[in-house]
This record gives structure tokens, sequence and C-alpha cells, in this order.
């Protein structure tokens, strides 16, 4: 397998198949030099993420800058793919869309409780897909 043919692009319908396949993501935000990033478990809805937290740093930094990343991965013994989603997070403030999230079936994966939905309007979406090979001879004759 040439290093072409190890990595392939995902359409923008191959990236949300494959974030809707999965329940944990990676939150990143950014606030002045501060870059944090937090798990999360989320739902797919209508092509944005929605997930739930309690009061506290996440939210403190989404109102200080909407602007995040939102990062899913999964991997085998033969492939392993990544999506990025850039887009900007908004807690759920009306009560129709509180409960039209509420009625998502998103479940804290820990004990606590929390009350607050955001959701990721996504601007952009990015996706790859690799092939999980061994590595190409390092020493010796190469092919030209």
């Amino acid at each position: 397998m040439s290093a072409e043919d190890a990595v392939a692009r995902l359409s923008d319908e191959e990236c949300w198949q494959r974030l809707g396949a999965q329940e944990l993501g990676r939150l990143v935000t950014h606030v002045g030099d501060v870059l944090d990033i937090f798990p999360v478990n989320y739902v797919v809805d209508d092509h944005s993420i929605v997930f739930r937290t309690a009061e506290g740093s996440k939210l403190v930094e989404l109102t200080v800058n909407d602007e995040v990343l939102f990062e899913v991965d999964d991997h085998s013994d033969t492939e392993a793919w990544s999506v990025i989603v850039r887009g900007s997070a908004h807690r759920l403030e009306t009560l129709a869309e509180q409960e039209a999230a509420e009625a998502l079936g998103l479940a804290p994966w820990i004990p606590t409780l929390k009350y607050n939905f955001v959701r990721i309007a996504p601007q952009t979406l990015s996706g790859r897909a690799f092939g999980r090979t061994p590595e190409p001879e390092r020493y010796g004759v190469s092919e030209y």
C-alpha cells in the first residue's frame, strides 16, 4: 500500500455517519491563550452535536468564546478514522430547545446532574480514514 492509499478523505455524509455511530468525543475550547479539551458524551441531532454539562468551566469558556473544535475517532486492527467539527457552541436556552434536547435520550455517563444542554452548530467538517498496515521498509533499496 502506498502512502497515498493509506489515507482517505471522508465526505461530509461519511463524517456524519461516523459521528452518529459513536457516543464519546472531545470538545476543544479556546479563551485567550488557554486551550482546554474536555471529553463529552454526545448525540448527533440533525447535522449538529448535542451534549449535556453541569455548571462550570465548559459553560464559562463557551460564554467567552463560542468557537470550538469537536473531535471523534475510532480504530480497529485494520483501520482507523478521525472526524473534526469546527463550529460554534451555544447553550440551549428556550424551553422548546431544552425539551427537544431532553427527548434525544442523552444521559450522563457518570452519576452527576447535568442540567445544561449545548449544541454545536458545525461550520466545517473534516474526516480522514486510515488503513492500518505495516510500516513500509525504512532501509534498503527504495522504488523510484
